[in-house]
């Protein structure tokens, strides 16, 4: 099949085109600079301006993209946030709609950020309530755009809503710095869920997800049981063989990052329901083996 993506070169995005690949798919990566890339046999690099009656029949068209949550949030840096995730995907909707042979599905990325913060709730699919913090605010906005691909196009439309995914880039190696220089504890009172998920589960989700006809909507993209933060230090901790006994301050991050430590100081309980009912099998259901895996 011919998958179109946008962030193919992020994070997320490399793990799922080298799965794509090795699956027998060819990749077209959007990018802002296609003059600086090397296309080959399994992967082509396109510019937002190219003009998509030249694309042979796209299967699946898969936004990744967005301006990274890390840094201090000023007013700048969250416009910035928020309408890079909200450009590119209207203009992946622009796209598709001067195709004449229509995808099969958009599969666009949200967050778990969509449901506001909680220590009590149990959030899943069917929670329909979007929270009232920033992060709510970007993904209901985020989602209302990639809507017109189902609304306006009759294409299906699924969003990702992803929870904090674990792997050699992003959230974790800040987590386990603490627990890796002997310091590591809990992140303020410890009792914020983090609903977390395996950069692995995250690529098979994706293609679970674009190769099911039968799902759209939100899907909840994180393992099925998630873990108090307390919880969360303690495991990554016996498996690094590091005590576990110095707890951070959450006045602390704050003063160190600002806003963006509610990403590690708040949280909510996320289950993957959908994905879950129709089928999909996680790798790594549970942290234990999600954190061994990523210390190997």
């Amino acid at each position: 099949m011919n998958i179109l993506i946008t962030g193919g070169t992020g994070f997320v995005g490399t793990h799922l085109t080298k799965a794509l690949h090795e699956n027998g798919h060819h990749t077209y990566i959007l990018t802002r600079s296609p003059e600086n890339k090397q296309n080959d046999e399994i992967t082509t690099f396109i510019g937002y301006d190219h003009d998509s009656k030249d694309l042979p029949h796209i299967h699946a068209v898969i936004n990744l993209a967005g301006e990274s949550l890390f840094g201090y949030w000023t007013k700048s840096k969250k416009q910035s946030i928020l309408e890079s995730r909200i450009k590119i995907t209207q203009a992946l909707i622009d796209m598709i709609k001067q195709m004449d042979d229509k995808p099969d599905v958009f599969i666009s990325g949200s967050a778990v950020g969509f449901f506001g913060n909680s220590e009590d709730k149990i959030f899943t699919e069917a929670t329909t309530a979007a929270g009232s913090d920033f992060l709510a605010e970007v993904a209901l906005e985020w989602e209302a755009v990639a809507q017109q691909a189902e609304d306006q196009l009759g294409i299906r439309t699924v969003f990702l809503r992803f929870g904090v995914i674990l792997g050699e880039e992003g959230a974790y190696p800040l987590m386990r710095l603490p627990v890796k220089l002997f310091t590591g504890g809990k992140i303020g009172t410890g009792e914020q869920w983090l609903s977390w998920i395996h950069i692995n589960d995250v690529v098979s989700l994706i293609q679970f997800c674009m190769n099911h006809q039968t799902i759209e909507g939100p899907v909840n993209a994180t393992a099925p049981h998630p873990m108090r933060n307390k919880d969360f230090m303690r495991i990554v901790a016996t498996i690094m063989h590091r005590p576990y006994w110095l707890p951070v301050p959450s006045g602390m991050i704050h003063l160190l990052i600002g806003e963006m430590g509610q990403l590690i100081t708040k949280g909510q309980f996320v289950l993957p329901k959908k994905a879950q009912d129709n089928g999909f099998q996680f790798h790594y259901p549970r942290l234990n083996e999600a954190i061994k895996a990523l210390e190997e």
